[in-house]
């Protein structure tokens, strides 16, 4: 049959590999047990490819997975084969996680999207890079275990639009909270250890930051270290500038009451 063509596995075993040609590019379509089933992806990709046919006339039932009737019908519109399920758009690009979710992506993240295939785990997105997950909120700055509406927010109040102009960070240092109401803004800096301590109220996101990174490093030399604490990259400030604040921070009493209770274990 036209587009099928039969294999075998490794162990010996027969199956048939769908694949067509458009626009001289070679597209591998799947394969399956059955040679029927086979030729029906070459016909579906067929009237894909010149028809019609929109992302959005996808059936549950077709032998194409979703995926691939989004790369077939961008490369058919738009000339340019993806190997994921991305659609451009003028001035940005549609990367559909599947037919309920699409998110939307300014150009200058085509060629990390197009390597990358997005994937969803318990409510958290993620790209596979090099064996590691990393998260898609840290690509725009947003810091694991941060906050929507607290720490950063989607503008136009949509959390699948990651566009730059979109994503507004306002906490992007761990342990610190801009205080809006305040103005000018003031930034309260705290740390969990049990319950939640402050470490002061400071003027500078900075100085804030710094505050948690001082009490981190307290904590690592005592028995309530935890590996999970990384303390705040801060690339703002000279390095002498950053040891003139962190000398002159005096963390509260009851702060340092802790720390020393637990040296002398």
């Amino acid at each position: 049959m036209i587009g099928v063509y039969k294999t075998k596995k490794l162990d010996g075993s027969t199956y048939f590999r769908a694949s067509i040609t458009f626009k001289n590019k070679h597209i591998s379509l799947g394969s399956s047990p059955s040679e029927r089933t086979a030729f029906e992806m070459y016909k579906t990709a067929s009237d894909l490819l010149y028809s019609a046919l929109t992302i959005e006339d996808y059936n549950d039932s077709s032998v194409l997975s979703f995926s691939m009737w989004v790369v077939l019908i961008n490369f058919r519109d738009n000339g340019v084969y993806f190997k994921n399920p991305i659609y451009l758009k003028k001035m940005f690009f549609l990367y559909y996680l599947n037919k309920d979710i699409i998110l939307k992506f300014d150009t200058d993240d085509l060629f990390y999207y197009s390597q990358h295939r997005i994937q969803a785990r318990g409510g958290h997105l993620f790209c596979e890079n090099y064996g590691t997950q990393v998260s898609l909120g840290s690509r725009y700055g947003i810091r694991p275990f941060a906050v929507k509406s607290r720490d950063y927010r989607f503008i136009n109040g949509d959390d699948t639009d990651y566009r730059y102009r979109n994503i507004e960070i306002i906490n992007q240092y761990y342990g610190v909270e801009k205080v809006t109401r305040r103005i000018p803004p003031v930034y309260k800096a705290r740390i969990t250890v049990r319950s939640i301590f402050s470490l002061g109220t400071y003027e500078t996101e900075e100085e804030a930051a710094i505050a948690v990174n001082k009490a981190i490093d307290m904590l690592a030399k005592t028995s309530l270290r935890k590996k999970s604490r990384v303390p705040n990259y801060i690339d703002t400030l000279p390095a002498s500038k950053y040891a003139d604040i962190y000398s002159s921070i005096q963390l509260p009493e009851r702060f340092m009451k802790l720390i020393n209770d637990h040296l002398a274990e």
